[in-house]
């Protein structure tokens, strides 16, 4: 028996593909920006977040949060969970940043 994992969609009916153009919302260029920075900033002189590392963790994504978030949505988890992984942030400070920016949205 072959486990399929959910982003693994070969020979599945998935319905069309939108390839069409849109504009990126400001978040989502936040988050490609944050992803281009982990790519340059080197740790011993290797990427501080490589791709396969970025893969890895968006494809350990659960079935139900990977069909349920957006491509930048998998992308920052994915982030969050490497910087994590190794050491550059805790997931306290995730959590005090994250209560930061909902509070200034109440705000707004």
């Amino acid at each position: 028996m072959s486990f399929r994992s959910p982003h693994d969609m070969g020979g599945l009916p998935a319905g069309p593909v939108d390839t069409s153009e849109h504009a990126s919302t400001f978040w989502e260029q936040r988050v490609d920006a944050i992803r281009e920075l982990t790519r340059k900033i080197e740790l011993d002189g290797r990427p501080l977040i490589r791709v396969d590392e970025l893969r890895r963790a968006i494809e350990s994504l659960g079935a139900q949060s990977y069909d349920e978030l957006s491509y930048y949505e998998r992308w920052i988890h994915a982030l969050s969970t490497l910087l994590v992984e190794k050491g550059v942030l805790t997931t306290a400070e995730l959590g005090r940043k994250l209560a930061e920016i909902e509070a200034r949205e109440e705000g707004t």
